[in-house]
């Protein structure tokens, strides 16, 4: 039976974390280990964690580097088959959504990665809007050229896949990461599923400049300077012509 790992880095997560644990722990498919790593958080992280406590959640609490210094980490103690990334105040859009992952892996021989939609929602969880970016019916390494068309937490990779995220990158590591990956996988398959409630806010957002840098240097690294330069004044364009579109 295909062994499915969430993980979860937090740091002061109490008010978004419990819904996050709450809908891991809820999902219709039995086999899920969900993984926590927190940075020693202050607040009452851990109390909450302690609280949402069952044999399938493993965690600890120390000083890291960075969120993805403690992603590093959280992947290294996975066991799973399949590796999910849920940020503190992310959910899975239904209860049935790990269960249908997994028959979609089992239908298609295992492929090394899948992915699918993912809608924005609020603080209190609820429906903001549909993520402007679709994720295309084809994906491969060259599609990011366009933008991070796939979210993060919507993108389940194999953990034998796995290669560390690039901590010279505070912001946007998780780009570089998913293109590395592409490029390395053998079989990428859409699932044709919305799988992801994404928080509107997180560590990207708060730092918005620093990580339109990154993102830049990371597309350059992968694609070159020219087609960086020419897809980036589309970015621009399209945020004009096209802004997200709120409920």
């Amino acid at each position: 039976m295909i062994l499915f790992t969430v993980i979860t880095v937090t740091y002061n997560a109490e008010q978004t974390l419990e819904r996050t644990l709450i809908s891991v722990r809820e999902q219709t498919y039995a086999n899920i280990e969900h993984i926590i790593v927190d940075g020693k958080s202050t607040d009452e992280t851990l109390s909450l964690i302690k609280k949402h406590q069952t044999d399938n959640l493993i965690w600890i609490s120390e000083k890291d580097n960075g969120i993805y210094d403690a992603m590093n980490k959280a992947t290294a103690m996975a066991k799973g088959n399949y590796i999910c990334y849920l940020n503190a105040g992310d959910a899975f859009y239904e209860k049935e959504t790990v269960e249908k992952i997994v028959t979609t892996a089992q239908q298609y021989h295992l492929p090394d990665i899948l992915y699918g939609e993912t809608v924005v929602v609020n603080n209190e969880g609820e429906f903001l809007h549909n993520r402007r970016l679709k994720a295309p019916e084809n994906l491969n390494w060259t599609s990011f050229k366009q933008g991070m068309l796939v979210c993060h937490q919507a993108f389940i990779i194999k953990r034998s896949l796995f290669d560390p995220y690039d901590l010279t990158y505070n912001f946007s590591s998780d780009i570089d990461w998913c293109i590395r990956l592409m490029k390395k996988s053998s079989s990428i398959v859409n699932t044709h599923l919305i799988l992801i409630k994404y928080l509107n806010e997180g560590i990207t957002t708060a730092n918005r400049k620093a990580s339109l840098k990154e993102r830049y240097h990371i597309m350059t690294k992968h694609y070159g300077g020219i087609s960086t330069f020419f897809h980036h004044i589309w970015f621009v364009l399209r945020a004009i012509l096209m802004p997200e579109k709120k409920n």
